[in-house]
């Protein structure tokens, strides 16, 4: 079976109240459309349209940002809102004889699982129907339409919750508006739709009708978890699907063998990735595609984004983005690693150390109070408590190398572009401004050396 996805995502959403188009607000740090679609993906639909409108441009840019790997994604664009049929229908030209089924589905229902949407898949194959469609069974109705069936319980028609009468709304099975049709059936029969309701638009449910009318048989999908078809239409069910949204990647972890001592206060972004026995703390916030190895301790208070850590590694209280870790790496608590941080195996950093596009080899040590940007710093060397590489001369960002074995002096300021040798030495509160040979000591402001070490390992 050859299926195509239609994901609709040009609704306005009004009511978000928002600039941002409402399929790119994000659920656990992704914009909603992406679950769409690589949802789609998993279902192994051979094309993909996602029909846009309001904020179109936006959607487009987005996608790649994300990096998205889908080759097989047609945009296509909903100029006039015209209703869910007229939206589907713009999708005709793209994938009209390239597949013999169309997967229609939101891309503002983010909490839809892949195994759901499988089985709608399956029992259409299995029945070979024109159109099998997803129902839920729920108490609140939510806006849905209510699911009519004659007494053989079969499908015979949607009624709109407010056209409902008072026995319909004792209905709790509901349309979720996701289906599965026949590829020829639905071209055909899309384009013969006419247009109804208050706002005279072109309705995808009238195609149940349609089907009713020419005596084929509608086929449905039930399902009982009301919280897969939660669609996002204001914060408030932002908020709601962020929540259950939340739960699930939690659970999930859990399950495979992360600890999470708190999940109520731990936030993991549907992209993180975590290795077995890592412990996360409360107040935790893993973000963006972080990767977190085995057996860490991440926590309590730490915010991780974008960033890879080690195996055995231990952070306390410390925000790290876009910085790598190796293994066995201790930071914390309350320092700060920055963009293009590289921490070698076996670093320690203490409190309030700040790292920025620098790299530190195996070993090295920093306590306490240090700023360490645009520096390459070797292995096992010692950086005191209050050193600063003066990175920037006002026009323009300079480096800092540092050899290995060395020892710098607490309150040691680094003025750039500088070197220091290996096992070299500096004192306290020196001020550095021109390069250290390997196996010396500076000190004073500005520094100067005042002794050779001799290097029995020469």
């Amino acid at each position: 079976m050859n299926i195509a996805a239609v994901i609709l995502a040009a609704g306005q959403g009004t009511r978000m109240k928002s600039d941002l188009p409402k399929v790119l607000h994000p659920i656990a740090g992704k914009p909603m459309v992406l679950y769409a679609l690589e949802t789609a993906r998993a279902l192994n639909a051979s094309t993909i349209a996602l029909v846009t409108g309001h904020g179109g441009d936006q959607v487009r840019a987005a996608i790649p940002n994300y990096q998205l790997l889908i080759t097989n994604l047609d945009f296509v664009e909903q100029r006039d809102q015209r209703g869910t049929g007229h939206a589907v229908l713009q999708a005709r030209d793209a994938l009209r004889g390239k597949t013999n089924v169309v997967l229609v589905m939101y891309a503002d229902m983010p909490l839809l699982k892949i195994e759901t949407l499988q089985r709608l898949i399956d029992r259409h194959a299995a029945t070979r129907g024109k159109l099998t469609m997803l129902t839920v069974v729920s108490n609140d109705s939510m806006g849905f339409g209510r699911i009519l069936r004659d007494p053989n319980q079969r499908v015979i028609g949607i009624v709109e919750d407010a056209d409902a009468t008072p026995a319909q709304r004792e209905i709790r099975e509901l349309n979720c508006g996701v289906y599965c049709f026949d590829a020829d059936w639905l071209w055909d029969n899309l384009a013969q739709l006419e247009p109804s309701g208050k706002k005279q638009e072109y309705y995808l449910t009238d195609l149940v009708a349609r089907a009713v009318a020419q005596e084929i048989l509608v086929e449905a999908e039930t399902l009982n978890d009301v919280t897969e078809v939660i669609g996002i239409n204001t914060r408030v069910h932002l908020a709601q699907a962020e929540k259950i949204a939340r739960q699930r990647i939690n659970e999930r972890w859990m399950l495979d063998g992360v600890t999470l001592v708190d999940p109520a206060t731990t936030y993991i972004d549907a992209d993180v990735e975590i290795g077995m026995d890592t412990r996360l703390e409360p107040n935790t916030q893993l973000k963006g595609r972080t990767r977190i190895g085995a057996h860490c301790v991440i926590g309590a208070n730490s915010e991780i984004k974008d960033s890879e850590i080690g195996d055995d590694c231990e952070v306390r209280a410390s925000t790290i983005e876009d910085a790598t870790l190796e293994d066995h790496v201790e930071i914390g608590p309350y320092s700060h690693l920055r963009g293009g941080a590289y921490l070698s195996r076996g670093v320690h950093l203490g409190n309030y150390v700040e790292v920025k596009n620098s790299r530190l080899a195996e070993e090295v040590k920093a306590g306490h109070f240090s700023y360490l940007g645009d520096a390459e710093i070797g292995a096992r060397t010692n950086i005191g408590a209050g050193t600063i590489t003066c990175n920037f001369d006002g026009a323009q960002k300079n480096k800092t190398i540092i050899g290995a074995d060395a020892f710098i002096g607490s309150d040691t300021m680094l003025v750039a572009p500088v070197t220091i040798g290996d096992r070299a030495r500096t004192g306290a509160g020196s001020v550095v401004t021109k390069n250290v040979p390997s196996d010396s000591l500076a000190v004073g402001a500005p520094a100067r050396v005042i002794r050779k070490f001799v290097n029995h390992n020469s």
